[in-house]
């Protein structure tokens, strides 16, 4: 690397602006921590099935890219200060939405409040990031790696404090409403940091390039890749005909192509978005069900500790990056593929647990794995695309986010209920028989296939005197969620490949650094530095 370093930021204010998104992103995470808590007591009082849940958990994921993308488009016309009043208003309205579910409703009365709380829960989410991204990385031009790694250290730190809640109040019984309601306390702290502050412009709007210059290097190809997924959650989540689906996505692309005159947009970028795609898939997605599968194989108990110990590790990795990519000199492209490598080998070795002291090692391998990639993938988009100002990170955040919802967090409650179920019908078929659900599981097209019973399910799990029956329900759950984090590894698998074939290139073209707006490309004119 030949860039220099440095901690100076842009503004006076640029550490409160830092340490105010910090407080944001730690409500996020409080939520997004608690809810991964909760799902056992949504499953034991609606009898929701591992497909259900999962398209609840999809919810959290598929709302925060649509606050994300259309924030990231507005943000540098309308200014950071509306999007945040925005995003404090959708918080607190998605907490009256999903308290809306109680007992003595129907499953799908229950499945809807709870659903569309949390798309809104996300939506607030994803308008707090297009704010906090752009301006971290315009606060900090020269050090955007290791700052945006500070400003998520917030996530896990939310998720740490959302599983101490689980931990502590969810073990004593105390009302899962009560439990989640306790992210209301960091989004009143956030507005009342981000209240009465000025904000910065990024470097593309401070040189007055318009919307349709910024995409330019998104083009066609990038938008596709964010198209496909808008295409999903209209038929997904929406439950549109395929047709409808397929149409509103065309029209957007088409809208992009006129914006940008019809560019194909940079290939580098189309591969970062579609490598974003999968890290949300891998780590966010499986954060969502990371804690119930672990409780699953151990014990709940032990599941909420180890979420607790992993999440806490990468609290305080994340504010090490400096370090690495400083002393220890390496770029972060080969910061991600080292990452990359690790989630491999650490969900492999989570899927084979049998002890808690065996747990701690595999966890701490994966979380290793883990920390860096959404935040340093933030980086890369801010230093190699300046000119795309806030709106290509904010597209990269809503794939991610849309991706771990849609594919990771859906398609791994289908891999639940497909592996248990094939491992349940070569041991006892008359057993499945008794107790699978109403409604099937579906992901994207693969065969559907009926899970168990969440209710049921539940019980044979809590059972401390487990009837035969009981015991083989539960194994195989077991033997369905190793089965699940196996095949989850071969995500980061192909990860690597795409990192090493990055590395590869950037030293083709003399190593990796950040790159400016060139006069000329502020003028519209001659391209300057760019990735194709």
């Amino acid at each position: 690397m030949t860039a220099t370093l440095s901690d100076d930021g842009v503004a006076n204010n640029a550490k409160r602006l830092l340490w105010a998104g910090f407080l944001a992103i730690l409500a996020a995470g409080i939520g997004f921590g608690v809810r991964g808590g909760i799902f056992a007591n949504w499953a034991e009082e609606f009898g929701f099935t591992g497909g259900q849940l999962g398209a609840i958990g999809s919810a959290g994921f598929t709302g925060f890219c649509f606050g994300i993308i259309i924030g990231g488009v507005i943000v540098d016309k309308i200014g950071y200060g509306k999007l945040v009043f925005a995003a404090f208003l959708f918080h607190i309205l998605s907490a009256f939405i999903t308290f809306g579910a109680h007992q003595g409703q129907s499953q799908e009365t229950a499945f809807l409040f709870l659903k569309w709380g949390t798309f809104v829960f996300a939506l607030a989410n994803g308008t707090l990031e297009a704010v906090a991204n752009p301006l971290v990385a315009t606060l900090f031009p020269k050090n955007r790696t290791h700052y945006l790694n500070i400003l998520h250290a917030s996530w896990p730190a939310g998720l740490v404090i959302g599983g101490l809640i689980g931990w502590t109040l969810g073990e004593s019984g105390v009302n899962w409403k009560i439990q989640l309601g306790l992210f209301l306390i960091p989004t009143i702290l956030y507005g009342f940091a981000f209240m009465g502050q000025s904000f910065p412009k990024s470097e593309a709007a401070a040189k007055g390039l318009k919307i349709g210059e910024m995409l330019k290097e998104v083009g066609i190809l990038g938008a596709a890749v964010a198209c496909y997924l808008v295409v999903l959650f209209f038929q997904k989540s929406l439950g549109l005909p395929v047709a409808v689906g397929w149409a509103v996505g065309g029209a957007l692309l088409v809208a992009v192509g006129v914006m940008t005159q019809f560019s194909i947009g940079s290939f580098l970028l189309f591969v970062l978005f579609v490598t974003h795609a999968l890290v949300g898939a891998v780590e966010l997605g499986t954060d969502g069900w990371i804690q119930n599968i672990t409780g699953n194989i151990l014990t709940p108990a032990q599941g909420k500790i180890l979420f607790v110990f992993t999440s806490l590790l990468m609290f305080v990795l994340r504010f090490s990056a400096h370090f690495i990519e400083n002393k220890m000199k390496i770029s972060p492209i080969g910061l991600l593929l080292i990452c990359a490598v690790l989630a491999v080998v650490g969900l492999n070795m989570v899927s084979g647990i049998t002890t808690l002291a065996g747990a701690f090692v595999a966890l701490g391998v994966y979380a290793l794995g883990k920390t860096f990639f959404w935040p340093t993938m933030l980086a890369v988009v801010g230093d190699r695309f300046p000119k795309t100002g806030a709106i290509a990170m904010s597209i990269m955040g809503g794939i991610g986010m849309m991706s771990a919802g849609l594919l990771g967090n859906e398609g791994l409650g289908y891999a639940k209920d497909r592996f248990t179920v094939e491992h349940l019908k070569e041991t006892n078929p008359a057993l499945y028989e008794a107790n699978k659900a109403e409604q099937p599981s579906t992901f994207l097209s693969f065969e559907p296939v009926t899970g168990l019973d969440g209710t049921k399910l539940s019980e044979a799990q809590k059972a401390k005197e487990k009837t035969p029956e009981q015991a083989e329900l539960a194994a195989a759950s077991i033997a369905g969620d190793r089965k699940t984090l196996k095949a989850d590894a071969y995500i980061p698998a192909v990860m690597a490949a795409i990192y090493l074939l990055l590395l590869l290139y950037f030293k083709t073209i003399g190593g990796y650094k950040p790159l400016s707006i060139t006069p000329e490309q502020a003028a519209g004119g001659v391209q300057g530095p760019a990735e194709y």
